[in-house]
């Protein structure tokens, strides 16, 4: 199965985010992970698209963009405009998920649909065919560094079970407190992309924090 690995940039140090995206870009990680939030949907802020077109720029690997904001339908193709190659939106943000997920098509991305902890992934289960990836939120969108949701684990193997019975090649992504400590258990359950902001970007040695989760 699949196993990617997908730094999240909220992590890096923004003084020297040219050096941590070079880090990754010649690490063994997949994807970089850009978390936009607009202090409405979650209680917090983070980067807008002179940021993002700015790592766009610098980024050898696909920008793995997840929102985190209300009416994501009015940005879709600012983003990709911006550099997203992969473009995730929440369940919980979309009125109209299924017309969301086709425009993102459309535009040219691969589409993603994320999941709170409090939301059942049978919820997903008529749109499903339709994902290239679901991003499991393993702890309250908002903030990094915050301690895994251990219910998070059958969450992920639900899903994984509900993907394979529909023979879909849908991605499963886990975000929140994930590190060392828990990749592997992560990827038995069922999870394709794993990713980690603080366990990086706070390891003594990030590279070899990246290849240590990754072989998990």
């Amino acid at each position: 199965m699949i196993r990617y690995i997908a730094p999240s940039l909220l992590s890096a140090d923004f003084n020297n985010l040219g050096r941590d995206i070079e880090m990754v870009n010649q690490s063994e990680a997949d994807w970089f992970h850009l978390d936009i939030m607009d202090g409405v949907f979650v209680p917090n802020m983070s980067y807008g698209f002179p940021v993002v077109e700015h790592i766009a720029k610098l980024a050898k690997k696909p920008l793995d963009v997840h929102l985190m904001i209300v009416d994501p339908d009015r940005y879709l193709e600012r983003f990709k405009d911006a550099g997203a190659n992969i473009l995730t939106v929440h369940w919980e943000a979309c009125t109209h998920l299924h017309r969301t997920i086709a425009e993102i098509k459309r535009l040219g991305m691969q589409a993603g649909v994320s999941l709170n902890p409090h939301t059942p992934v049978e919820l997903l289960n008529e749109i499903l065919p339709d994902l290239d990836m679901v991003l499991i939120m393993s702890v309250n969108p908002g903030f990094g560094g915050q301690s895994f949701i251990e219910n998070s684990i059958s969450k992920i193997e639900r899903l994984r079970k509900m993907i394979d019975d529909k023979g879909c090649n849908t991605l499963i992504e886990v975000d929140g407190g994930v590190g060392p400590h828990n990749a592997g258990k992560l990827y038995q359950a069922g999870a394709n992309v794993l990713v980690a902001g603080n366990a990086v970007f706070k390891a003594d040695n990030p590279n070899e924090a990246i290849k240590i989760i990754k072989s998990s």
